[in-house]
């Protein structure tokens, strides 16, 4: 009887407990969802290290702390107001959402949801994609931003574009979430994650314009090794980027995971097969760069195709994003570390192509819910439709947002700023001691 006693009142002191078995808490996933929260987190400092080594010297501080400070605004943004503006049920005719117990995330205290995991770890999950996606559009203006513009433009950028995307693609009332059959297909964030960060770093690099000694070449990178090194971390972070969108640890978390690796290896393998057709060698970078693109492209398809499928993914998504970066200098923009031309494009061809190799189970759930009226054209015409969409509302809030915080803080860095590097400039340091910055 004492025992029983203290039992009872030991629930009635921890409600959590009591919460979670109502919820029944499932350990295995929330095991998985812990993990692959982890494994998205790292995916930032691969982010730094890869963009760190493809920059100058003198800026290699500078283009790191892009990330990591990504990390910390974004981190406090999701919490107070992000993770409500995205999944929280329709205001503003479904603009964005909004959950008065996700505003500083201060009812979830004890929820648990239907996959078996609390919300927090949802809500941290989701808060990593919040991370990577405007740290990735920093790649496109990099060695020529202000510090103080970089961090009020993130900020504003994902309150304004990511949650309102994130939203409709995600969110269970998302306009985009509830067209067709199986909606826009976005499993882990090609619409919502790599088209609208590639779209604006384009916007971004022309509107900010070319580094002043650019003249349309490439400067080299100058710590390849870094690069290379960031490009695998990205690569074992992108597994719980992809698998982790399950929100499970089931069979569909296994497909994804397994299409993830091939279609980074095609992506990888086809790259550099392009480039010792064009160029007569195969580098190190064009490698890092075919990963990238492989990964890119399966984002969005990862839950959905097989891995024939992938492989295909991966290598179209390799062919066309290199074609994109050659096009980049006919053009004459400045997309300093090739956002748009691996994130953007590749984006977009995961998206749309995915359509045409959704696997079979899929294709019996979508005949179902249309009424046997469905087609993978039915399907083609739902994701041009979310790409479309991703494409205009990220180009157009991105230059709105840009020309007023130029108005108020100067986007561009000054000359002196620039030639001395973004190091010393704004951070007072160099990134490799005494070496002295080129």
């Amino acid at each position: 009887m004492r025992r029983h006693r203290k039992f009872i009142i030991l629930l009635l002191l921890m409600p959590g407990l009591t919460r979670a078995a109502q919820g029944h808490l499932d350990s295995g996933n929330t095991a998985w969802m812990l993990t692959s929260t982890a494994l998205v987190l790292l995916m930032i400092p691969g982010l730094a290290m890869f963009y760190a080594g493809l920059v100058r010297t003198k800026n290699v501080i500078g283009t790191m702390m892009h990330s990591f400070m990504a990390m910390g605004i974004m981190t406090i943004l999701w919490m107070a107001v992000g993770y409500s503006m995205s999944f929280g049920s329709n205001i503003l005719g479904g603009w964005v959402g909004w959950n008065p117990h996700y505003f500083f995330l201060s009812g979830i205290d004890h929820s648990i949801l239907e996959q078996g995991i609390p919300e927090y770890v949802f809500a941290m999950f989701q808060g990593k994609f919040a991370i990577i996606t405007p740290a990735l559009i920093a790649g496109a203006f990099a060695e020529r931003i202000s510090f103080r513009a970089y961090w009020l433009f993130i900020a504003l950028w994902s309150i304004l574009v990511y949650n309102p995307l994130c939203h409709w693609v995600w969110a269970k009332d998302g306009f985009l979430a509830n067209m067709g059959a199986l909606g826009a297909i976005d499993f882990a964030g090609g619409t919502v994650v790599h088209i609208s960060a590639g779209v604006s770093g384009l916007v971004a690099a022309i509107f900010i314009g070319a580094r002043r000694v650019y003249h349309n070449k490439p400067f080299p990178p100058s710590n390849l090794t870094m690069t290379m090194i960031g490009a695998g971390l990205l690569w074992v972070g992108w597994f719980g980027f992809n698998a982790g969108s399950s929100i499970s640890s089931s069979l569909q978390t296994a497909q994804a995971l397994t299409m993830t690796q091939v279609a980074a290896a095609a992506g990888a393998i086809t790259w550099m097969i392009v480039e010792s057709w064009h160029q007569g060698k195969a580098t190190a970078l064009g490698f890092a760069s075919g990963i990238l693109a492989g990964l890119v492209a399966i984002t969005p398809a990862a839950g959905v195709v097989k891995p024939w499928g992938a492989a295909l993914l991966g290598a179209l998504a390799a062919v066309i994003c290199y074609l994109a970066i050659l096009l980049k200098t006919k053009f004459g923009y400045d997309d300093s570390l090739d956002a748009f031309g691996v994130h953007g494009i590749g984006g977009i061809v995961g998206a749309l192509f995915l359509s045409f190799l959704v696997r079979d189970s899929w294709m019996q759930q979508a005949a179902i819910a249309a009424g046997g009226h469905w087609s993978v054209w039915n399907q083609f015409a739902v994701q041009v439709v979310a790409v479309l969409v991703a494409i205009i509302y990220a180009a157009g809030m991105t230059f709105i947002l840009l020309f007023l915080i130029n108005k108020v803080v100067p986007l561009r860095v000054s000359i002196e700023e620039e030639m001395a590097g973004l190091d010393h400039s704004f951070h007072g340091e160099h990134g490799y001691g005494m070496l002295n910055p080129s």
